[in-house]
């Protein structure tokens, strides 16, 4: 596979974002789900306003020009409430790299903790945080908007902020 490169998302990758985000909820997450009529098209505008409104707070990952994975963080916690990469490209690593970044991001900004959540029965999922460092804290529900309550998982991981200085050459 060619190089990624991680970059900060643009406004102009917003809708693109929201189309990754779609395809990776309906392909993973949705089958767990009790289908209700209209919950496609109702999650596809709940991500389109996500995305509309925290493209400034996300990394994209490119790959041959195009977007192909992007990851957000909260503005106000260190939270990532957001990390979807194309189904089609998945299991490549891209996942890690934009993981990784957000994480060195906090870090950065003095972060000793970060924290998600995912579907607990989303185990292809858990297990990805778990690998990645990742502990459980807490199950709990979770329900946006109408929807049937699914159990979340909140997971944790302990970051390790550098406090030295940053040399500006």
């Amino acid at each position: 596979m060619p190089a990624i490169k991680i970059r900060s998302a643009e406004a102009t990758d917003a809708p693109r974002m929201a189309d990754i985000a779609f395809r990776a909820w309906k392909g993973s997450i949705l089958p767990i789900l009790s289908d209700r009529p209209g919950q496609k098209d109702a999650e596809r505008r709940r991500l389109a306003h996500a995305v509309g409104h925290g493209w400034q707070n996300a990394i994209v990952a490119v790959l041959d020009d195009i977007v192909v994975g992007w990851c957000s963080r909260s503005p106000r916690r260190n939270y990532i409430p957001y990390l979807f990469v194309m189904p089609e490209v998945q299991d490549n690593g891209i996942g890690t790299l934009l993981l990784q970044r957000m994480e060195a991001v906090l870090e950065l900004a003095g972060a000793t903790r970060v924290s998600l959540e995912t579907p607990a029965d989303h185990v292809r999922a858990v297990r990805f945080y778990e690998r990645q460092g990742y502990r459980i804290m807490a199950l709990g529900q979770d329900g946006h908007g109408g929807y049937d309550p699914f159990a979340s998982v909140h997971l944790e991981k302990r970051l390790h902020p550098y406090l030295g200085m940053i040399d500006e050459e």
